[in-house]
């Protein structure tokens, strides 16, 4: 009888074994919950990127604000009934030396 209890311990740990220790098993499905876990943030924070860019396309398409805004900031465009002033800062003032400045 104490061989059969034996064998059958012997049966029992050789079905667990793959479960525990081979490809597949409780350590690659933990780690695979993980992977997807990190996916899942990446996919969400891809999400919410095209949904700006959707409403920023539908912007351009709808109206002449989006486009206007978006020449003046990239190209530095300007109306024609607009007057254009370019300010100089104090360091780079014409006959001041760098690194000093007039008070």
């Amino acid at each position: 009888m104490r061989w059969v209890i034996g064998l059958l311990l012997l049966v029992l740990l050789g079905l667990q074994w793959p479960l525990w220790f081979s490809e597949g098993g409780w350590r690659d499905v933990l780690e695979l919950r993980e992977v997807k876990r990190l996916q899942e943030l990446e996919n969400e924070r891809l999400r919410a990127r095209n949904q700006a860019l959707e409403a920023e396309v539908d912007d351009l398409r709808s109206g002449t604000e989006a486009v206007e805004e978006r020449a003046r900031r990239d190209l530095g465009m300007i109306r024609e009934d607009e007057t254009f002033f370019f300010l100089i800062g104090p360091e780079a003032a014409p006959g001041v030396p760098a690194g000093t400045h007039r008070d």
